[in-house]
């Protein structure tokens, strides 16, 4: 065999209790996994060209992170350790409804801007692709870890339709059919929605039933980032819930929290709801991240009638001072959609990043006022992101431990001061969730962060340590494992995280990152 790992404690992705095996890998798959307890009745030790000592360590499947940002992150940094170094050999992009295929010369050029507070304007990218297959094949040329893609219908509806707040027509509502089709056709796993971001929320229910009716007939999922996590967050959960029943589609819920002070302690409330789903037969995950603060950007926060029209309408509006009027009072008094129907606190938001390098003065600051706020979306042409401090702790404890929840960062990499969760959400479960405070064992919690999700993207040959399986996998040290990224120092590796393969090759090695570029595209599994 190329490789065994002997005397690792295999913590295999079902949930099952951790076992003593020595494993072997050979030409990118688990080749043999032997357990010590056949050892001791006279099984031969398994022999490698490489042997590798892992007593002490628990083996893993990689884990697979299920809301990830890191659309052009791949194509820029070649490391990519922000997630390497977690053990994340799998990103499943395309979130929130926005990303960078489909798309024509327009809708790209305005995507680019929209989302540059996410993953910069693309600097220094090739934008060679237009189409989902084009950006796959793009990474498929080598990149940090593995990736799946989702169709982002806030993109699709922008190439289609535009920035209108207004009803599809007939034949624009067939030309995102068609969009989401090919994507799906050409290997994306489903689809995603951003519903609190311009242009994808003026779609109705029924436009949004149409586009899974879609989904659902080429066996992908579902994934809204939906109307609102505050004020209404439980009435916006039903909706998604009961749209995807109506259309027959499977269900993932993003980043599942329950935000502002108008949720705290409500998080039994949403997990009844979703039980009583699932108990009717409905086909539903979620994932969240084990942190407190949310991150996005600022311009996300206007009420949607100010975004309307694209970026140069929306810097428009800003200048005029009877429209910022406006946006300062549905933001401060009556709650925007933006701001998830919830007045705006500003001394919960945190500047984390900005375009122009001239404003990094702003970046760790509070924003103290919409004054502030207009001012940098005009300097910083809508680059601004953002922290927002609106978490309770009780409600991210007990979403983690539903029986479909998996992890996802939701990890935003460009700023001087992004989020914590980008580079530390891995470990920062198996260190403090499970180590320190025992919410979930750690047969649960890897169960949560590999099997599951593999499932959910129906992988017929990841997620698992089982022979035949893919050799994407992580060693880590359950005494030592932990999260170096904080608040204050964001971009910190993680401790205790030697070794991670990708088809069998080192990514990490000894704790550093080798030179691999062992990812491609995951692409969606025909239906059968």
């Amino acid at each position: 065999m190329d490789l065994v790992m002997r005397d690792a404690l295999v913590v295999d992705g079902s949930g099952a209790p951790p076992f003593r095996a020595d494993v072997g890998v050979d030409g990118g798959r688990i080749a043999e996994v032997r357990p010590e307890a056949g050892v001791r009745f006279g099984d031969r030790r398994l022999t490698g060209r490489r042997m590798l000592a892992a007593d002490g360590l628990a083996l893993a499947p990689g884990f697979i992170d299920m809301h990830a940002h890191s659309d052009l992150a791949l194509l820029t940094d070649a490391s990519h350790e922000a997630k390497a170094a977690q053990g994340v050999t799998l990103e499943v992009l395309g979130q929130d409804g926005l990303s960078y295929a489909p798309v024509d010369d327009r809708s790209l050029a305005e995507v680019r801007t929209q989302i540059s507070g996410w993953n910069g304007d693309g600097d220094g990218v090739d934008f060679d692709w237009r189409d989902v297959g084009g950006y796959l094949d793009r990474l498929d040329r080598g990149v940090a870890v593995n990736a799946a893609y989702l169709v982002p219908q806030g993109t699709v509806r922008m190439t289609a339709v535009g920035w209108e707040d207004r009803p599809a027509t007939a034949a624009e509502l067939d030309r995102m059919k068609e969009l989401v089709a090919e994507g799906l056709r050409q290997g994306a796993v489903g689809m995603s929605s951003g519903l609190t971001y311009t242009p994808g929320m003026y779609a109705s229910d029924a436009e949004l039933t149409e586009l899974c009716r879609v989904v659902a007939a080429y066996g992908g999922y579902y994934c809204p980032h939906h109307r609102s996590y505050g004020k209404g967050a439980l009435q916006a959960y039903e909706e998604m819930v009961a749209l995807t029943r109506e259309a027959g589609c499977a269900l993932h819920l993003a980043h599942a929290t329950m935000n502002f002070g108008v949720n705290e302690g409500r998080a039994p409330e949403l997990l009844a709801l979703l039980d009583k789903a699932l108990d009717a037969g409905a086909d539903i995950t979620l994932d969240t991240y084990p942190y407190l603060a949310g991150a996005t950007t600022l311009v996300a926060m206007l009420p949607s009638w100010a975004t309307e029209g694209g970026p140069d309408a929306t810097l428009a509006r800003l200048r005029d001072d009877a429209a910022a009027a406006r946006i300062r009072r549905e933001m401060e008094v009556d709650g925007a959609d933006g701001s998830h129907g919830v007045p705006v606190d500003w001394s919960a938001i945190e500047i984390s990043g900005v375009r122009d390098p001239a404003l990094s003065a702003h970046v760790g600051r509070r924003v103290p006022d919409f004054a502030t706020a207009r001012r940098l979306l005009l300097d910083d042409r809508l680059g601004t992101s953002i922290l927002q401090h609106v978490g309770h702790e009780e409600n991210v404890r007990a979403i983690m431990r539903h029986r479909v929840h998996t992890g996802g960062s939701d990890g935003i990499l460009r700023g001087a001061k992004p989020h914590p969760r980008a580079y530390g959400t891995f470990p920062e479960y198996l260190g403090r969730y499970v180590r320190e405070l025992g919410v979930l064992t750690l047969a649960e919690c890897v169960a949560h962060l590999t099997g599951r999700p593999a499932a959910r993207l129906r992988l017929p040959d990841r997620g698992l340590v089982r022979e035949g399986y893919r050799a994407d996998l992580v060693l880590f040290d359950p005494d030592t494992v932990a999260s170096g990224a904080t608040y204050d120092r964001p971009r910190a590796l993680p401790t205790g995280i030697p070794y991670v393969l990708i088809d069998g090759r080192f990514v990490i090695e000894d704790g550093r990152r080798t030179g691999e570029l062992a990812g491609r595209s995951v692409r969606r599994a025909p239906v059968t």
